[in-house]
């Protein structure tokens, strides 16, 4: 997964206050729970030295995404008074947290966007119109996204109708509006719902090879709440446990590193030093994550180490002790590293984490 919409967050120099809190619409009165949790992310920033301007900003973005229903969260990142990132969060967090600090504390986001599976989704309905008489049409809405951060933050829907006798020619139409979506936003899977005969029809006009994409599931036909994507929960039981093509593809050279013994390494001790000399491609990460050691950071994404001695030995004079995620993380986005997200139980790995190096010889690529 690369990670170049985090860009944003370090385009802008620390400290930054970061939130996650619940702003869920499936509960009683949400507006004064947001409330309630709006006070409290002022009152933790300021307590933690955060200035007024950026307590601010905060706290005015907290629940401002009321154009998304049912359960949810968001996640909040600010320096020096302006507002960096905000994201919505397709899960909202266990507890809402704040944290004011050198670093920012993106790792929850981050693992929230895996597995980042590019797709596209559609639906095929026949529409009756008995109180006007007027004929039958098929109506077709489709949309791309990539799961699961597009759950809570789709991208614009569309939406075609046409005369249901003429479908096979309409669904030439637009299968192919589909398959030029599929090429642009690099769908790897076509999910595709509705009525049974209509939707292939449509499978059937789609060009070589976009057919083996498509996987068909059941839906019930009602629209997604607002604000949410199309086929949603369908989605859901689709990618349940699945990685995207890239990361699988990742994690099956580390394996193969791994046994050679050579271009793959695990263990904190190990991964910080690939990461110091900007060495690593991709870190795999294990969930649910549990990163035990503290590591220490300077300003340079390249200064981190297991401890402050170990900086001090390489000169860097200002530092100090950072939560993992955020030294990591830092350091794989500014050194144009990808993150991997693989289960415990799919991939063991020593102390949660593992690197993917670009080379092994200063100079000499693998």
């Amino acid at each position: 997964m690369e990670l170049t919409f985090l860009d944003p967050v370090y385009a802008r120099p620390g400290p930054y206050a970061c939130a996650y809190l619940n702003t869920s619409r499936d509960v009683h009165d949400p507006e004064a729970a947001i409330r309630l949790r709006r006070q409290h992310l002022r009152e933790d920033l300021a307590r933690q030295g955060a200035d007024n301007a950026t307590v601010a900003v905060v706290a005015d973005i907290a629940g401002t995404d009321r154009e998304v229903s049912g359960r949810h969260g968001q996640a909040i990142f600010a320096s020096h008074g302006g507002l960096v990132l905000v994201e919505e969060l397709p899960d909202p967090p266990a507890h809402d947290a704040a944290r004011f600090g050198a670093l920012p504390d993106v790792m929850p986001l981050a693992v929230q966007h895996a597995p980042d599976i590019p797709y596209a989704a559609a639906t095929v309905h026949r529409a009756a119109h008995p109180e006007t008489g007027a004929p039958e049409e098929m109506e077709v809405d489709f949309q791309t996204g990539r799961w699961p951060s597009s759950a809570v933050a789709p991208e614009r829907r569309r939406h075609r109708s046409g005369p249901a006798t003429k479908w096979p020619h309409g669904a030439a139409e637009i299968a192919g509006e589909l398959a030029d979506l599929v090429h642009r936003s690099g769908a790897e899977v076509i999910v595709l719902g509705g009525e049974v005969r209509a939707r292939n029809v449509l499978v059937n006009r789609l060009p070589e090879p976009l057919p083996e994409r498509v996987v068909s599931v059941a839906d019930d036909g009602h629209p997604a709440g607002e604000g949410r994507a199309l086929l949603e929960q369908e989605l859901s039981d689709v990618f349940r446990g699945r990685m995207s093509g890239r990361d699988r593809a990742r994690v099956e050279k580390f394996r193969t590193r791994r046994t050679r013994q050579a271009g793959a390494v695990e263990g904190m001790t190990a991964v910080v030093a690939a990461l110091q000399r900007a060495q690593a491609g991709a870190l795999l990460l294990n969930t649910p994550v549990d990163l035990p050691l503290r590591l220490w950071a300077g300003s340079e994404p390249t200064q981190i180490a297991l401890s402050a001695a170990d900086l001090e030995s390489f000169g860097v004079l200002a530092f100090q002790e950072e939560q993992p995620g955020a030294a990591l993380i830092r350091a794989l986005v500014r050194t144009g590293a990808e993150l991997v997200v693989v289960p415990r139980e799919e991939l063991p790995l020593e102390d949660g984490v593992g690197v993917l190096l670009r080379y092994t010889d200063p100079g000499v690529p693998l």
